[in-house]
């Protein structure tokens, strides 16, 4: 498999006032380009310390992160961040929220395409009428919109998304799971997504990851996700292996995921 995200032997230790803390130690992973890969695990497992560290927003204790042939230090507009809470500058509209960044990686765009490029990504989340509304004056999840759209105006090489969804109630929820899935056929990003979701992950993904507890959490298990897409839930709910394959995270996640593997984790196959 020819990697286009390369973590290879990743560690993170945090000092505590009872001494070092590993959270995560010896977590290796590898993603095609244009792959959808969902980290899941119980909270405190340390997906999102491993999503932070890919972002460039957490130092690395050892090991190493290459995203497109380069040595990932540090944070950059090749990697574009959804966090559970989109940290709109509340000051500036949704369209003045996109530009922002717009405006730093299309530097030699002229004024109008940076415009156009704001003001397509706004449009196709959902936000075409309210993308002059500050945040104030959008909902919850008409600001998670607004933070999708931003990443991906970037046009970053892969994008980070950090529970996007945690926050909204289960039709919003549902909503922009399917406005992520759109954008992310239309653009083919390479995406990493941490989730406690199974039904979320099931839905979204191509292989979902899954995480020993912590400390020292690492890789327990792989599962391949190989339902043909462009994919809708009732597909999958019709599927008997969506029954299976939903099974065998949970069983994973309830009696497994504190175990520590003696060896690399394995391929899980669908069929």
């Amino acid at each position: 498999m020819k990697k286009f995200l390369d973590i290879s032997q990743l560690v993170k230790t945090f000092s505590t006032p009872k001494g070092p803390l590993t959270v995560v130690r010896d977590f290796n992973l590898g993603v095609k380009k244009g792959e959808f890969i969902s980290l899941i695990g119980h909270s405190g497992c340390g997906k999102s310390t491993v999503l932070s560290m890919v972002a460039g927003l957490t130092e690395l204790t050892e090991g190493g992160i290459i995203l497109a042939a380069k040595e990932v230090s540090g944070a950059g507009p090749d990697r574009g961040v959804v966090f559970q809470a989109p940290c709109l500058l509340p000051w500036f509209t949704a369209f003045e929220n996109v530009m922002l960044g717009v405006d730093q990686v299309y530097y030699t765009a002229s004024s109008l395409e940076r415009r156009q490029i704001a003001e397509y990504y706004l449009t196709i989340v959902g936000l075409g009428d309210s993308m002059h509304k500050r945040p104030s004056e959008l909902s919850q999840g008409m600001r998670q919109r607004c933070g999708i759209a931003r990443a991906f105006a970037l046009s970053p090489k892969m994008l980070l998304l950090d529970e996007p969804f945690g926050m909204l109630d289960s039709l919003t929820k549902y909503e922009l799971q399917d406005v992520l899935l759109d954008l992310w056929q239309r653009d083919q990003k390479t995406a990493l997504m941490v989730t406690h979701d199974v039904d979320e992950a099931l839905y979204l993904s191509d292989r979902i990851v899954m995480m020993t507890d912590g400390p020292e959490a690492t890789v327990g298990d792989i599962l391949e996700v190989n339902f043909p897409r462009p994919r809708t839930r009732k597909q999958l709910m019709e599927d008997p292996e969506y029954y299976r394959l939903r099974e065998h995270l949970i069983g994973f996640l309830e009696e497994r995921s504190h175990l520590r593997p003696g060896k690399p984790a394995t391929a899980v196959a669908t069929h």
